[in-house]
C-alpha cells in the first residue's frame, strides 16, 4: 500500500497545492474541442451519478435518512467516474484559481476554460435527460422514479436566490474538497475513499451542484411536459441555475484561494 518514493498513499497537502497547480496549467492548456468533449463526459458522468440517485431514493420502503445516505452514496458515482476515467467538471475546475493566482497563466483564459467546460457540462447533462426519457426511466418503480424527479426538480426550481446562493456555496466548498483529496490519492480506492464522504455530505444536506441541476431541471421539466404537470416553473429553473451556479464559483474559489495562500506562497516568503 505504501508509495516508494516517500513511503505515503496521499500527497501531503503542500504537494497537492503544487500538484494543482500543474494540473490547472494542463487543463488551461487544453484545447476547445478537447476541453468541449471532456466536459461533455463529465455531464454525463453528474447525470448518472444523479439518475442512479433518484432510483434509489424511489424506493419508499426506505426511511428518509437511510434514503438520503444511499442516494448520497449512489451520487459519487459521478465525482467517482471524473476522478479516475478523467472529465472536465465545471465545479472541480474552480480550483483552477491556484495556478492563476500562482502566474501560470492569465485569469482570462482560466476564465474562457470555465464557460466551455459549463458549456459542455450542460450538452453532456442534457444528453442524458434525453437518453433516460426514451429508456423509459420516468415509468421505473411504477412511476415512482418519474414523481421524484418532478419533485426534485420542482423543489429546486422554487428555491429564493439568496437559499440557492448560499447552498451553491456550501456544496462547492465540499465538492472542490472531494476533488481536492481525490487527486492527492495515489491509487483508485484512495480516490474513491477520499472523495466519499463530502459528496455524500452535500447531497444529505441538500446543497445546490450547479452541474447536477443541469440534469435535475431539465429532466423534471421534460417528465412533467409528458404528463400534463405543471409544479415546474421554468423561471425558477433558470433562477436556479444561476444563483448556483455564482455559489459555486464563490465556494470553489474561497477553497483554492485559501489553499494556495497557505501553501502557495511559501517559495515567496
Amino acid at each position: 500500500m505504501a508509495d516508494n518514493e516517500n513511503g505515503t498513499v496521499m500527497l501531503p497537502p503542500a504537494k497537492t497545492q503544487e500538484a494543482f497547480v500543474h494540473i490547472g496549467f494542463a487543463k488551461a492548456r487544453l484545447t476547445r474541442g478537447r476541453a468541449f468533449v471532456l466536459a461533455i463526459l463529465a455531464g454525463a458522468f453528474v447525470a448518472l451519478g444523479a439518475s442512479f440517485m433518484l432510483m434509489v431514493r424511489s424506493d419508499v420502503s426506505l426511511s428518509p435518512t437511510i434514503s438520503l445516505v444511499l442516494g448520497g452514496l449512489a451520487f459519487c458515482l459521478g465525482l467517482f467516474l471524473v476522478l479516475v476515467a478523467g472529465a472536465e467538471l465545471f465545479t472541480g475546475n474552480c480550483l483552477m484559481v491556484i495556478g492563476a493566482l500562482d502566474g501560470r497563466y492569465p485569469l482570462v483564459r482560466m476564465l474562457r476554460k470555465w464557460a466551455i467546460v459549463y458549456a459542455g457540462n450542460a450538452v453532456g447533462a442534457l444528453l442524458v435527460v434525453v437518453l433516460l426519457l426514451v429508456s423509459g426511466f420516468a415509468e421505473m418503480q411504477g412511476g415512482a422514479v418519474g414523481e421524484l424527479a418532478c419533485s426534485v426538480a420542482a423543489s429546486k426550481a422554487s428555491l429564493s436566490p439568496v437559499v440557492a446562493f448560499s447552498r451553491g456555496i456550501l456544496c462547492n466548498v465540499l465538492v472542490c474538497l472531494a476533488v481536492w483529496m481525490g487527486s492527492a490519492g495515489k491509487t483508485v480506492c484512495d480516490k474513491l475513499a477520499a472523495a466519499i464522504l463530502p459528496v455524500v455530505a452535500f447531497v444529505v444536506l441538500g446543497f445546490e451542484h450547479s452541474v447536477a441541476n443541469m440534469f435535475f431541471l431539465p429532466l423534471g421539466l421534460a417528465i412533467e411536459a409528458l404528463w400534463g404537470g405543471s409544479s415546474v416553473v421554468v423561471l425558477g429553473v433558470a433562477s436556479n441555475l444561476v444563483f448556483v451556479t455564482l455559489g459555486n464559483i464563490v465556494g470553489g474559489v474561497a477553497i483554492a484561494a485559501a489553499y494556495w495562500f497557505v501553501y502557495g506562497r511559501e517559495d515567496r516568503n
